[in-house]
């Protein structure tokens, strides 16, 4: 049985309202989050079975709840906030949201790069986002960068999503950090002169047309692939298995990470439990459960991963501080809306 309330509401009923009774009750913690994978459940259950704290959630859209968390104001029974990609924490930062938090656990458990500089939220899971290639028509070596993507011997041989989707904002929003909003432009337009066809449909939709031969190459994050491997359907696992993963800038910076994360609300009616719910996000125990539902690699060394991630082996990542890709964001959205990135 489930040591929490679930409620997953529709988007009048978001923005309407109060999800839960407002209490100062010391035995409970609200969440508003926008992570929807079941395996959650358990996550929460060992909270409440190593703290006694009952857990009460609801789900929905990150701009939604952040909507809602505005609308109920003081009144608001939100303790914690939990969604994903970088981009995303750092509008709910932008609007006020997360108060900072101060903690030796987080400080001692989480790597710098996954600690907003003045503790307003924290990332607890990663997430690569990887460049997808079909070994028959592409070597390996011809694509060592994310920067390679924009070359123009791959012209008409890219499939990658729309400007809107958050994780090519992120993305981008890395490279304008490394490379300088010049040479982000020329690589955003770059890629926009190489694409098979106009963005479309998701991650696993890109990968699907590298296996169909519509393109060559496609970028997605790394978890759709191999959601696509372990998948009850024939479709979607024979096409994972024509394609390959690479991790890009092996030589350089490291492949690209965002973030699965969560903060504090500012003015959080359980200010204590909301603190330990964040701490226990980077016990060992915490981030197995965290990273697994999703097949997203934890922010801890040490933590058992999933088979397929460990079938991969070591290789380097990005350390830059995830909340620059937040900070990047608008100007990263600028760069597409130049470039003609629809």
């Amino acid at each position: 049985m489930p040591h929490y309330q679930r409620l997953v509401m529709p988007l009048a009923a978001l923005l309407a309202g109060t999800a839960f009774a407002t209490s100062a009750a010391a035995d409970e913690l609200n969440i508003y989050s926008a992570r929807h994978y079941d395996s959650d459940q358990a996550l929460y259950d060992a909270f409440t079975e190593e703290t006694g704290i009952e857990v009460n959630v609801l789900e929905g859209d990150s701009d939604q709840l952040i909507q809602r968390i505005q609308r109920e104001g003081e009144a608001s029974p939100a303790d914690v906030m939990m969604t994903v990609d970088a981009g995303r924490l750092w509008r709910a930062e932008q609007e006020g949201i997360f108060a900072s938090v101060e903690s030796e656990t987080l400080a001692e458990r989480l790597p710098d790069a996954m600690r907003h500089p003045e503790g307003k939220w924290f990332g607890f899971s990663q997430r690569i986002r990887a460049i997808f290639y079909n070994p028959d028509e592409v070597d390996a070596d011809e694509i060592a960068t994310y920067e390679d993507l924009a070359d123009p011997r791959f012209e008409g041989e890219v499939c990658i999503r729309s400007s809107n989707n958050i994780y090519n904002q992120s993305l981008l929003a890395s490279l304008i950090a490394h490379d300088g909003v010049e040479q982000a432009e020329a690589w955003a337009q770059g890629v926009v002169d190489n694409m098979a066809r106009d963005p479309e449909g998701g991650d696993r939709d890109q990968i699907r047309g590298v296996a169909s031969g519509e393109c060559d190459l496609a970028v997605g994050n790394h978890y759709y692939y191999v959601r696509m491997l372990k998948s009850d359907d024939d479709a979607q696992r024979e096409a994972a298995e024509k394609v390959e993963i690479l991790f890009p800038n092996q030589d350089g910076r490291g492949a690209h990470v965002n973030v699965g994360g969560a903060g504090m609300v500012e003015g959080a009616p359980h200010p204590e439990n909301a603190v330990r719910f964040l701490e226990f996000l980077s016990s060992d125990e915490a981030q197995a459960l965290f990273a697994s539902g999703n097949h997203e690699f934890p922010v801890v060394d040490g933590v058992e991963i999933d088979d397929v991630l460990a079938s991969w082996g070591d290789f380097k990542k990005d350390s830059l501080n995830v909340s620059e890709l937040g900070e990047n964001n608008p100007e990263a959205i600028k760069i597409f809306d130049r470039v003609g990135w629809r």
